[in-house]
């Protein structure tokens, strides 16, 4: 695999390009991954709900090893600035929460530890489903940034009730799902709600698709937030924007809960966490759902994309990082911890083994006791590796999103969208003197 991230800051305002063919494209792995001697005691910074008592668990078992958990925001919410500003400051906590599409931007301002010469790290690779190790490992030879704490597979989740009553099978290709948004409509529904400022949500149907937005040969940054594969998810949901066949409710809103309470909206493709979602904001259709593979590409395909997911990552001058990658392969492949965490915050675990924990075999009732995180489990296999995420995604973010919601309103199209976003995406690179291929 190229070595996706061989350019680094070395500070906020230095940069550092590094050859492609050469050993100090990698930041080298931390100094003294070795047991501190006597007691430690670690700082810990994340938003997901109710951490602190996943790490009471671990500091009743190691009062060697004790972890401080801070909590906070969420990332883009203003926990990443607080990051960002502690490093500049010199006083980052040991560990951070940084989600997977964040993680380079921590990379490139070199804010993080190389957890490679990390025993309990390298130890435990092969626990961990491969296209999450190499979101932390950017495909980087002797290089880990973080460890893979939950992610996202993609799936479709469905009004059982509503397509049976309808006599509309529930697709399994895109051009399915568009035919069946045709009679959806003529049954007084759409076929899904079409997010204006979920572009993570749109960069994971464009990596099912086979998208590839950010690639670096060692040297300079390739952007292509409009490639072929891109270009296609783009005009096919232009195509049903332009027809009327899906609603544009703002996400996360009460007219979006509604409008899947009330049956407005039939389906909805998201990630595993969004069980949780439509269960706590439409109630009123408990054992009404049930959850299919994404509609595939391809007749008989089986290739999932991923929205959402995080790591642990060990922030640069940590002054404990082998007791701090104790602490974060422990929180993120223990059964205990990996049980907890999808109880209190429905988390996903990103290992291997975290599919099979008894709580994500049972049957969900809301779902009509179906065991929907099997389905799940599939596609999590079928994530590809290849999607790489650029080191200024929240800018992106910000200009495709605002693209979006001028699609949606009929000013322009998302693939004009995705070409402003390209063009800003090179801008900001370039104003941070991080080289970027034309």
């Amino acid at each position: 695999m190229r070595r996706i991230l061989g350019v680094l800051l070395t500070s906020s305002l230095a940069l550092t390009a590094c050859s492609s063919t050469s050993d100090d494209t990698v930041a080298a792995p931390a100094a003294s991954c070795v047991p501190s001697s006597g007691p430690v005691t670690l700082t810990f910074t994340s938003w997901i709900p109710k951490i602190e008592e996943v790490v009471k668990v671990w500091n009743a078992k190691n009062p060697d090893i004790q972890v401080k958990v801070q909590t906070g925001p969420n990332g883009n919410g203003g926990t990443y600035q607080n990051f960002f500003n502690q490093l500049k400051a010199g006083n980052a906590p040991d560990l951070g929460q940084i989600e997977y599409d964040a993680l380079p931007s921590f990379r490139v301002q070199d804010g993080l530890e190389n957890l490679a010469g990390c025993k309990p790290v390298t130890d435990a690779k092969d626990q961990f489903v491969d296209w999450t190790w190499n979101q932390v490992t950017f495909g980087e030879q002797n290089a880990v940034y973080g460890v893979p704490q939950d992610a996202g597979p993609m799936a479709l989740f469905y009004r059982k009730d509503l397509f049976e009553k309808a006599g509309i099978p529930v697709p399994t290709t895109w051009a399915e799902y568009a035919a069946a948004a045709v009679k959806v409509k003529a049954a007084g529904g759409y076929i899904t709600n079409f997010s204006q400022s979920d572009i993570n949500q749109f960069a994971g149907l464009a990596w099912q698709a086979g998208g590839r937005w950010f690639s670096n040969d060692g040297s300079k940054w390739t952007v292509g937030l409009h490639d072929e594969a891109t270009t296609k998810v783009a005009n096919y949901w232009q195509d049903l924007i332009s027809k009327k066949l899906v609603s544009a409710v703002p996400p996360w809103t009460t007219e979006w809960d509604n409008a899947y309470n009330k049956g407005q909206a039939w389906t909805w493709v998201s990630a595993v966490w969004g069980a949780n979602s439509i269960s706590s904001g439409a109630p009123a259709t408990a054992g009404k759902w049930a959850v299919a593979p994404m509609p595939q590409w391809t007749a008989g395909g089986k290739v999932a994309g991923n929205w959402g997911g995080s790591s642990t990552a060990v922030f640069k001058g940590s002054k404990h990082p082998y007791e701090a990658a104790r602490f974060a392969i422990w929180l993120n492949t223990s059964e205990e911890a990996l049980t907890l965490l999808n109880q209190d915050a429905n988390l996903y675990p990103a290992t291997k083994a975290g599919a099979t924990l008894p709580a994500l075999s049972k049957g969900v009732d809301f779902y009509g006791g179906q065991q929907i995180y099997d389905v799940f489990a599939e596609a999590s296999a079928q994530v590809s590796p290849d999607f790489t995420w650029g080191p200024t995604m929240t800018s992106t973010y910000a200009t495709a999103s605002d693209g979006f919601k001028a699609a949606v309103s009929g000013q322009g199209t998302l693939l004009d969208a995705l070409e402003k976003a390209q063009a800003s995406t090179i801008d900001n690179l370039k104003s941070q003197s991080i080289p970027v291929a034309e």
